[in-house]
């Protein structure tokens, strides 16, 4: 299955390419379907910041986002990295205390505020102090009167975007009104980008939404949890690492650092998101089931070898050993957005060191090259018994891991 999102450039007053709004797709018509602004907001943020395996679209500029009332009140933004992102307020919002509140925490936080589609209210006037930018649509207010609003409110401490700039004449004026910023038919249309979408199962979903009710939060039941599904350890991972705005003194190298290090109000917020987004979509089942087995194999193997490779590196390894194949998208591409610690990178790209050695044992033994195991094995310490072993309990593991028990 597949996730799909539009975006559109926004320029500056020399059309220089500042940012780019996100628009949420369901398919390839360049359209918004008929869905509930909040779903469509919390897909949008699951699938093209946590889940996306091709992160070309968020290098440089600014992502503009809406955000509908119930998603800013409940804090979604937070998830985001505020340096990537401008926090677009929906026309369709009212302006009362719990919003008021919520726009001033995140501002305080440092994100960038705009008001989207703005028709002059005075409830929103108390919000100004708080907000960046003001987008005026042009075709829905008129051109002379949106560029009457910004001659008239010089004086804020705000920037101004015109928005559906639909021709050459509508720019001029706009720009000759002293509108900062501009978006639409006249520069751009919306183009829609597809790529491969890492969905949940409903099972874990609901296993975390259990477990994150617990006061206060179990890590090492979440940890558990999490470290059966490829799909959410690849998004804990890519999200904690989106979230971190300065180097990690330590890299990511276990689910139980990644949890400890997003803690319990963002955890939460985090498997929220997965939970709303989620939909009962097909999982190419036979190679899920085949990652959390070389994951588990790779724990067993280190467990009977003298290394000194703490399992849970060789049971992280091992579940992204077939990412690639997960999310159709080269390994190289998708390890740069998960922080992992070098030695671990360098086993899965080139299969160097110890942990390397392991992953070519399990790639030996899945494909029935019995003289290679053998030579693994010789270089690793371990008995061609000890890899059948291994391979008996990772499978059956894996297989009860992907069975869903429908009674409970």
């Amino acid at each position: 299955m597949f996730s799909y999102v539009a975006r559109q450039p926004i320029f500056n007053r020399r059309q220089q390419t500042i940012g780019h709004e996100l628009l949420f797709r369901d398919g390839e018509c360049n359209a918004f379907p008929v869905i509930d602004a909040n779903e469509a907001t919390c897909r949008l943020v699951l699938e093209n910041y946590m889940a996306i395996g091709n992160n070309n679209i968020f290098k440089g500029q600014r992502n503009f986002i809406n955000f509908p009332q119930n998603c800013l009140v409940n804090l979604m933004p937070l998830l985001l990295p505020k340096n990537k992102v401008v926090i677009e307020i929906l026309e369709t919002c009212i302006p009362n205390d719990e919003l008021f509140f919520a726009i001033k925490r995140l501002y305080q936080k440092g994100y960038i505020i705009a008001l989207d589609d703005f028709e002059y209210d005075i409830r929103w006037q108390r919000f100004f102090r708080y907000v960046h930018i003001i987008k005026l649509d042009l075709l829905m207010l008129g051109l002379k009167k949106a560029c009457d609003f910004v001659r008239d409110n010089r004086h804020l401490k705000v920037k101004f975007l015109a928005e559906k700039v639909e021709n050459h004449a509508a720019f001029q004026a706009s720009l000759a009104a002293g509108f900062d910023f501009f978006q639409g038919y006249y520069f751009s249309r919306p183009e829609v980008l597809k790529h491969r979408k890492v969905a949940a199962s409903e099972l874990i979903t609901i296993q975390l939404l259990q477990a994150i009710s617990c006061e206060p939060v179990d890590f090492d039941n979440i940890e558990k949890i999490i470290s059966s599904d490829v799909s959410l350890s690849y998004l804990l991972l890519r999200y904690v690492n989106n979230a971190n705005h300065h180097r990690l003194v330590e890299p990511i190298s276990s689910f139980h650092q990644a949890l400890v290090y997003l803690g319990e109000e963002k955890l939460r917020m985090f498997v929220g998101v997965v939970a709303t987004a989620h939909a009962a979509l097909d999982k190419p089942k036979a190679l899920y089931a085949l990652s959390l087995q070389r994951a588990k194999m790779c724990e067993e193997l280190v467990n009977y070898s003298s290394s000194m490779i703490p399992k849970e590196q060789a049971f992280l390894a091992g579940m992204f050993s077939l990412l690639d194949a997960l999310l159709d998208s080269s390994l190289a591409d998708l390890l740069v957005l998960l922080k992992l610690q070098p030695h671990i990178q360098a086993s899965l790209l080139h299969r160097e060191g110890e942990l390397g050695q392991v992953l070519d044992l399990v790639d030996a033994f899945d494909k029935a090259d019995w003289q290679q195991v053998a030579i693994k094995c010789s270089g690793l310490g371990l008995s061609e018994q000890q890899v059948q072993d291994s391979y008996l309990q990772a499978a059956t593991w894996a297989e009860n891991c992907t069975q869903i028990d429908c009674s409970n």
